[in-house]
């Protein structure tokens, strides 16, 4: 990447413009300065239309009005943060954000603020930087001018955009000091927001706007239905992509199954959703192993669960355990097929009305009957299920919520998520697995170091499911036949 730009001036004023925010830099011609200010054509984007979701944005901010009548509401998007001295990690905007506007820019705020009769609802507001302003030097002469960083939209187009008046940013934490009444604010985003009402917010309150927004999001629309199944769907060609490289993987490392999904990733949508767990041989036993460093060899499995996250945030959550020759032996597949099984009784189980631990309760037990049968735990299997037994080899729980976050309703109440009931509309994973880890003395040698996860994206329909992800293979002979053909 490019340096900013360096005056000649003495080595003691070379420092990042970043850290200079305030007026002309140093060194700087006057002839230069008004060079800069003129000979810029106008830009101005016109006859905009609103982004797709804008719709549905507008119908989550009334529900969230209607919820909290009467009071102010803050929605940070967030900052970016330092990763290493003067470089920022790529910006995500907070999904609280994302949802109530459809918008991904950062340092932006969602202000709801109440009209004077509460009935009445709230006045909307999207905070956020305007263009550069070429006068003062902002554009060329900041570490954040548009010079540097690429352009953004004026506030006139934004409103164009979300549907949702648009103002200046830098007004904001000034009229929020001001502000009276009660206020709530999505935590842990905007440390300058949170300063700016440190007087006026209580963590209890603020944990309650947190929660119906967690809650919120729990059954999808339309919108989000489809954006899910595009994440799944280029989901499934970056296993596709990985399974043709598994010869350039051997030669390598995990690290070229990483690379080839993201590649995938970058191309189709914004990221991947989440860390890719490129796991292979023992490694298939960690749950969450983001290293991706190991060795890649014929013989052994590989338990791939990555997801594409769309340009609007939304992510799918898959994995399959494919045998990196492509054939199971006689024992990876004996276990391979026992998750299987599970994982066919688990989605059996994902219909409206169903308790939400149904389709959990269901794997487990199968993986249990299997653990018993193999000799593994001594039944019998209601009395290892009674006392968990088996979750020494099954470790966790069998499914969670998607969409903006990859654990998605992270914050709902109990009662509203795993004690709940399944709704139309729902999307969640099932994703029962077995791992024995190589150091596991209770098991025999040759089960140590094998770890099998099969998971799937499941959306809750009227009559049942639908797996979005169903265009993957998982039964074993699928897998293989499925493997043999991408790899002629």
């Amino acid at each position: 990447m490019t340096d900013e730009l360096t005056p000649e001036t003495p080595a003691e004023e070379e420092q990042p413009i970043k850290q200079r925010k305030n007026g002309l830099y140093p060194g700087v011609s006057d002839e230069l300065a008004a060079n800069m200010k003129s000979g810029w054509a106008n830009t101005e984007l016109r006859e905009l239309e609103p982004i797709e979701q804008a719709p549905n944005a507008a119908r989550r901010r009334a529900a969230l009005s209607a919820r909290f009548p009467g009071e102010r509401l803050v929605i940070p998007a967030g900052n970016l943060k330092t990763r290493s001295n003067d470089t920022e990690y790529s910006f995500r905007a907070s999904t609280e954000y994302v949802y109530l506007t459809g918008d991904q820019t950062d340092d932006s705020v969602l202000v709801l603020e109440p009209r004077a009769d509460a009935a009445d609802g709230h006045e909307e507001t999207i905070y956020r930087l305007p263009r550069s302003n070429r006068e003062n030097g902002e554009f060329w002469l900041n570490g954040m001018g548009e010079l540097w960083v690429g352009r953004r939209h004026s506030l006139a187009e934004s409103e164009a955009l979300l549907g949702v008046p648009c103002k200046d940013v830098r007004e904001l934490a000034d009229a929020l000091k001001e502000a009276t009444g009660p206020v709530r604010v999505v935590r842990g985003h905007d440390a300058g927001i949170e300063a700016a009402l440190t007087d006026k917010i209580t963590a209890e309150r603020d944990e309650e706007l947190r929660v119906f927004l967690s809650e919120a999001r729990a059954v999808k629309d339309a919108f989000e239905i489809g954006e899910l199944q595009k994440a799944v769907d280029s989901t499934v060609r970056g296993f596709e992509d990985v399974v043709k490289v598994l010869d350039k993987a051997e030669a390598t490392s995990e690290r070229y199954i990483e690379g080839t999904f993201f590649l995938r990733a970058r191309v189709e949508g914004n990221d991947v959703g989440y860390g890719s767990i490129c796991a292979a041989g023992p490694h298939a036993t960690t749950l969450h192993w983001v290293r991706n460093n190991g060795p890649v060899r014929s013989g052994d499995l590989l338990l791939l669960d990555a997801g594409v996250e769309t340009h609007t945030l939304y992510t799918a959550d898959v994995t399959r355990t494919l045998p990196i020759n492509g054939r199971y032996t006689d024992l990876q597949r004996k276990i391979y097929d026992a998750v299987y099984e599970a994982q066919e009784a688990g989605i059996a189980a994902v219909k409206p009305g169903a308790a939400y631990r149904d389709f959990h309760d269901a794997s487990q037990r199968v993986l249990t009957e299997k653990l018993v049968e193999w000799g593994l735990v001594e039944g019998p299997v209601e009395r290892v299920l009674e006392l968990g037994l088996q979750r020494r080899w099954t470790l966790h729980g069998t499914g969670h919520m998607l969409g903006l976050d990859v654990h998605d309703c992270a914050a709902a109440r109990t009662e509203a998520y795993v004690n709940g009931t399944l709704e139309p509309g729902m999307v969640l994973t099932v994703e029962p697995g077995l791992y024995f880890q190589a150091d596991d003395l209770t098991v025999p040698e040759e089960y140590r170091g094998i770890g099998v996860r099969i998971e799937d994206d499941l959306l809750v329909t009227e009559d049942g499911n639908r797996n979005l992800s169903a265009a993957l293979p998982r039964r074993s002979d699928e897998v293989e036949a499925w493997m043999a053909g991408l790899t002629k």
